[in-house]
């Protein structure tokens, strides 16, 4: 009897315990409404510029104004500001960035049509000695282009919002960031121009930027095909903890680009080739991550199944670029918006992460604005500072997760449209694509990376002009490998690098309405 008494009391206890608990909903309700307040408060009412970080003096983060953007749209939805309110302020932070000058050195707002990484949340003008940031600049216009799909009425402020929306994209010379290079350089900086600057080459947060840039409406200005094709040629497929998957070891670079962008049924060329999309890419970056903490290699504290988060972050005593797998800068420092801006990846896995934080961590952690930024149990040491772009990807990701709201208009944008066709991109079902012309296609050659000669397979579905050519990086035709008739079937030719530089050479497909390219890396 007294075994039955004590089995029904904890079971009672327990269903007690989880009546207390609170809702899940209601805890993501929360994380999203003070990520809100941030991008509200933490703002200059007078000029629409967000702060970098929750601290006394802290300037504007242009990245940070991006998501900011499309927090305030969130917000509307929620019912947490009105519309009118919302398009108020989006109107005059766009008015900021499209009428305030332009030039080399502070006193400007940017250059080239893109935007200095930090701004004087007062002037609206440089500061911090910073760069003309592609990256950032990139982040502000997802949110630029987010918030014109959103505000979509018939009335004159929202025709106006979308209209100087359209014009800060248009302006924004993204060739001329390339600097007669392959990629778009990381940066320019006055008195020095790109210098010390290389190219975005490789798995990252940048995909958003490249999307935009070969999206653009006005051609002089966009980047074309073999922007995106030098990109993935730096990708590194790897395996961990038994998920494979285009490894990038912060978590911030699965997230940034696909607050905006639905990657979920579309894929390029190479996701194709590996059978995933960039979504399940994420997906598996996730998890990978979740099972290094339970794994805990380094030993430290607190890493579990349910307590885990690694991206680049505050640590004490400065700022670290952090990731894992594989182990980056790992020091036991746990960054929460890591597994939260995850959970449209992986719900059932982040959500013990975040209720983990909120039930016994949320006296150390939390603020009006959310959580902080980072805290390490090793060292008894909790960050003090609330970051704009945590609490962006936080609310933004969370949203996509509940209903898919910023994915479904921003996918919407024709501009994002172009973008994803130069780039390659096809509906994909599953992890089969939707083909383009039946019985086209490019193979990757092979070998790759290769020296000096290599092995270009091809196939065509009827009979009719082909052509084949090799460009480098620059665009310059090297050579042409066929350019006639050719008959239906399978078809391969040979390119010979040996009178080529090392580098990284594109070779284009044209049969008919068929257009494809691949990346080819020759080593000498």
């Amino acid at each position: 009897m007294k075994t039955v008494l004590g089995t029904l009391f904890l079971c009672v206890a327990a269903a007690a315990a989880a009546a207390a608990q609170t809702p899940v909903a209601a805890i993501l309700d929360t994380i999203q409404e003070s990520a809100f307040n941030y991008f509200w408060t933490q703002a200059n009412p007078a000029n629409g510029l967000v702060k970098d970080r929750s601290t006394s003096g802290s300037p504007c983060s242009i990245a940070a104004t991006g998501f900011g953007l499309s927090a305030i749209c969130i917000g509307v939805d929620h019912g947490w500001v009105s519309r009118a309110a919302a398009r108020d302020r989006v109107l005059t932070t766009l008015e900021t960035f499209l009428n305030g000058p332009q030039g080399s050195g502070d006193g400007y707002i940017g250059m080239y049509g893109l935007y200095y990484h930090f701004l004087d949340m007062n002037t609206a003008t440089r500061t911090w000695s910073s760069e003309l940031s592609t990256i950032d600049t990139g982040l502000l216009l997802a949110g630029i282009v987010d918030a014109r799909q959103y505000f979509d009425g018939a009335d004159s402020t929202e025709t106006l919002v979308r209209t100087v929306a359209d014009s800060i994209y248009h302006r924004m010379n993204w060739n001329l960031m390339r600097n007669f290079n392959e990629g778009i350089l990381m940066g320019w900086m006055p008195g020095t121009g790109f210098l010390n600057y290389g190219p975005w080459i490789g798995y990252n947060e940048a995909s958003i930027m490249y999307i935009l840039a070969m999206g653009s409406a006005v051609p002089s200005h966009a980047v074309d095909s073999l922007g995106w094709a030098y990109w993935v040629s730096g990708y590194t497929w790897n395996t961990y903890y038994g998920y494979s998957y285009v490894s990038f070891a912060p978590l911030f670079g699965h997230q940034y680009s696909q607050c905006w962008l639905d990657l979920r049924n579309v894929a390029d060329a190479y996701m194709r080739t590996q059978g995933i999309t960039y979504f399940e890419n994420s997906r598996r970056a996730t998890l990978a991550q979740r099972a290094y903490c339970t794994a805990d290699p380094g030993g430290f504290p607190g890493y579990s199944d349910s307590l885990w988060g690694i991206t680049a972050s505050d640590i004490q005593g400065g700022y670290a670029a952090r990731g894992a797998p594989p182990a980056q800068n790992d020091d036991g420092t746990i960054t929460p918006t890591a597994p939260v801006s995850s959970i449209a990846f992986a719900p059932n896995e982040v959500m013990p992460a975040i209720r983990n934080m909120w039930e016994h961590y949320r006296t150390q952690l939390w603020t009006p604005y959310g959580f902080r930024d980072a805290f390490n149990l090793k060292l008894n040491w909790w960050d003090t500072d609330v970051i704009g772009i945590d609490q962006g990807p936080e609310i933004i990701m969370i949203e996509n997760y509940l209903n898919g709201r910023v994915w479904a208009r921003f996918m919407k944008n024709p501009d994002v449209q172009r973008g994803l066709r130069v780039a390659g991109f096809l509906t994909v079902t599953g992890t089969t694509p939707v083909a383009p012309p039946a019985g086209y296609a490019l193979s990757q050659n092979y070998p790759n990376p290769f020296n000096p000669a290599t092995t270009i397979r091809f196939s065509t579905a009827r009979g009719g002009p082909v052509s084949v050519r090799v460009y480098d990086v620059l665009g310059r035709l090297v050579t042409t490998l066929q350019d006639g008739t050719l008959p239906a079937g399978k078809h391969q030719v040979t390119f010979d690098g040996s009178r080529c530089a090392s580098g990284v050479y594109v070779c284009r497909l044209v049969a008919e309405e068929f257009t494809a390219v691949t990346p080819m890396v020759l080593v000498r």
